[in-house]
């Protein structure tokens, strides 16, 4: 872990993605708080837009924000232009999007987009700013991933091999990236009680965390390792699912709960 204050090892900016609402704003609020700038990427623009005056009214930060679909051929450059001049120091890649349902139902264009936005948006976002981070030699990404990364989930099949892409990735970067002074971590969070998870379920699931919770535990957790699961039911489950259960009991266990959490 950086000894620098956090605003020097991962500052003066940073980057976060998907973060208008939910764990991407808990994300902004809380690196925010500790005197780093942002630049904040959303799909929406008007809740993108509420999230960067608050954040200003109440931290003193300065908060740019780019209204793009990250999926999408010029979200990229986009983001670059808005960022030019302000050195990027931390970036969160949040945005992602979750086809649910048999993987026979789910239309081609659907699973497209989970690779599109999941996977390549959130690998290439990182591979533009880290070169500048590992030349100062300091500064971190932290690639937002899942429990549902760590097996297949059926029900959520495109979704769970997005997210473990992710987990795959911030382990070859962790270790790639650690004699260079960049810090890469994944959270791989379990159920996050957000406004995108309350409509596609129907009931809490065990274990739910806050965006808050998520946020704090991985800026926390930032230079310490490789990977963390925010709350301490979701870190139990994950240990025995990963240790002492059979990786097919695994499977089921997380069928099951998918089946009897998510809207049909």
């Amino acid at each position: 872990m950086s000894r620098l204050p956090f605003a020097q090892a991962y500052g003066p900016w940073a980057i976060v993605a998907g973060g208008s609402e939910g764990i991407g704003a808990a994300f902004a609020d809380q690196i925010a708080r500790r005197g780093v700038h942002l630049v904040l990427v959303a799909r929406r623009p008007e809740p993108l837009e509420l999230t960067a005056e608050r954040l200003r009214r109440a931290h003193g930060v300065e908060v740019r924000t780019v209204a793009a679909d990250l999926a999408g051929p010029a979200a990229l450059d986009e983001i670059s232009a808005i960022a030019a001049g302000a050195p990027i120091g931390l970036v969160v890649t949040n945005a992602a999007v979750t086809p649910a349902g048999r993987f026979l139902d789910c239309a081609p264009g659907e699973l497209a987009a989970a690779v599109d936005l999941n996977c390549r948006a959130s690998m290439l976002l990182a591979h533009a700013f880290l070169p500048e981070m590992a030349g100062r030699g300091h500064g971190g990404v932290v690639f937002v991933s899942s429990l549902a990364g760590l097996q297949g989930v059926p029900g959520l099949a495109a979704y769970s091999a997005t997210k473990a892409f992710l987990i795959s990735l911030g382990e070859s970067l962790w270790a790639e990236l650690r004699p260079a002074g960049v810090d890469v971590l994944t959270v791989c969070a379990g159920a996050v009680a957000t406004p995108g998870h309350q409509d596609a379920t129907r009931r809490a699931a065990p274990g739910t965390t806050s965006p808050d919770l998520v946020a704090a535990t991985a800026l926390g957790a930032l230079g310490r390792g490789f990977r963390v699961v925010p709350g301490t039911v979701n870190r139990v489950s994950a240990f025995a699912l990963q240790r002492l259960t059979p990786r097919r009991a695994a499977i089921a266990v997380f069928g099951r709960a998918s089946a009897a959490t998510l809207k049909p």
